[in-house]
């Protein structure tokens, strides 16, 4: 086992704060990876004054000397990589060799955004009861359709095929007939897809990402077992899981932990620490149910004080209460081994917080177990605990003894309905803005 590796997950609907996380932790490992998605998640990370908005390079790629990989479970855009890549250079980001994309991982084509936006437009005009829409609220990246071709096989293209323009220009021939009837069938008013334009298009895009494609699954293991210290880096977050989450309002790939033997081909054992990241509240992006969403002047300040505005889409999320229902479960289908609390600094300034302990069920009972079941979760009610705010400032705090009272005792309260250790306490943006345990210092 390599004891230095450590996971990084969301344990809620995404945007805890990973990429900050990452980042923290980078300077004590060797090798960071990035096991699913695609350009449909946003990291935002804040060094000093600079702000950086990384989709799909693993945040680490804003340290020298590190390894960066996007593994096989990834779905890659390569024109919007290369966009990234191209801007964080123009930054004096250095992006070369220590940037290495798998062969296998999966490519985001024009008509995979084409299909997705047109599914979703069909979805948004069915309405089910008083649901609302049955819309998913994609990011209309085309990350859906790109997994699905992933799954149907013969319509798929992967990075490495883009190294052959043979064979590239052949299956294209093949896929574009069968995606403009598919495109023109959703009633998308578009020209026929052109395979030799498409070609010659993603031939050049991967020419110029050539230097970077390699099989990373005999890469990684080489370095595991050349005793590197990784760090995985998931994308999304556990609740938005494809098999765990709140199906279907999820994304398309396994971002929990269990993600990581098929994302990269290293198995579980390989990985020490599963460090879940959590936000002091709740948020969500897009459809699905949300039993603690807060629709109030409370709900407001929150998301104008966090920024809670998409990073990817720009849309605005959809704010609640902390909800430890669903922190406890996504621990559970983790394996989490610590908390990392991010964007405590938000809550100063509320009166009072409300923790959510347990859901109301329409018969009555109260359950502490989380509904990984979108139309069955809709008719679950939070259950609450009432716990006094405070109105300090902490974003100057140097450790968790120098938080108010009252923060303490928030903190306090979620480690033992947890019961996992907080080992690291977000206070405001910046990386320094971060209080670590003892226990989590040790291991740099």
């Amino acid at each position: 086992m390599n004891t230095h590796a450590t996971a990084v997950v969301g344990l809620q609907w995404g945007d805890e704060g990973k990429g900050k996380i990452v980042d923290l932790l980078t300077s004590r490992h060797d090798v960071i990876v990035r096991y699913n998605g695609g350009a449909n998640a946003g990291h935002s990370v804040q060094v000093g004054s600079e702000r950086y908005a990384l989709h799909l390079v693993p945040s680490g790629i804003l340290h020298p000397d590190k390894i960066c990989v996007i593994g096989n479970g990834v779905v890659v855009d390569p024109e919007k990589l290369l966009q990234e890549i191209d801007g964080l250079r123009q930054r004096g980001i250095e992006v070369g060799s220590n940037l290495l994309i798998s062969d296998r991982a999966h490519v985001v084509m024009p008509y995979h955004k084409e299909q997705d936006a047109a599914l979703e437009d069909f979805m948004a005009g069915i309405t089910r009861d008083d649901a609302g829409s049955l819309a998913i609220g994609t990011t209309r990246r085309g990350i859906g359709p790109a997994y699905g071709d992933k799954v149907d096989r013969s319509t798929a293209i992967r990075m490495g095929d883009l190294l052959d323009a043979a064979y590239l220009r052949e299956r294209l021939h093949v896929i574009c007939g069968l995606r403009t009837r598919e495109l023109k069938a959703l009633g998308v008013q578009a020209p026929p897809l052109d395979p030799e334009a498409l070609a010659k298009r993603f031939g050049e895009a991967g020419e110029r990402l050539r230097p970077h494609i390699t099989d990373t699954v005999y890469g990684l293991h080489d370095a595991v077992k050349a005793g590197k210290r990784m760090l995985f880096e998931g994308a999304n977050a556990s609740l938005l899981d494809i098999d765990h989450g709140t199906y279907p309002y999820v994304t398309s790939s396994n971002c929990s932990t269990l993600g990581i033997p098929a994302g990269t081909g290293l198995p579980m054992r390989n990985i020490g620490r599963v460090l879940g990241i959590m936000k002091a509240y709740s948020t969500r992006v897009g459809g699905g149910p949300f039993p603690t969403e807060l629709l109030d002047a409370i709900g407001d300040g929150i998301r104008t004080r966090g920024r809670e505005f998409g990073t990817t889409t720009g849309r605005p999320r959809r704010v609640g209460w902390l909800d430890l229902v669903a922190v406890r479960y996504a621990c559970m289908i983790c394996g989490t081994t610590g908390i990392a609390c991010t964007l405590l600094d938000v809550l100063s300034g509320v009166d009072e917080l409300k923790i959510c302990t347990g859901y109301r069920l329409p018969d009555g009972r109260v359950s502490d177990r989380f509904i990984p079941d979108a139309h069955r979760l809709t008719d679950a009610t939070a259950v609450y605990e009432t716990l006094p705010g405070w109105s300090e400032p902490i974003r100057d705090a140097s450790d968790r003894k120098a938080l108010p009272e009252n923060a303490r005792r928030y903190l306090d309260r979620i480690e033992a309905l947890l019961q996992l250790p907080i080992e690291m306490v977000g206070v405001g943006p910046d990386r320094r803005q971060t209080l670590e345990a003892a226990s989590m210092a040790s291991h740099a």
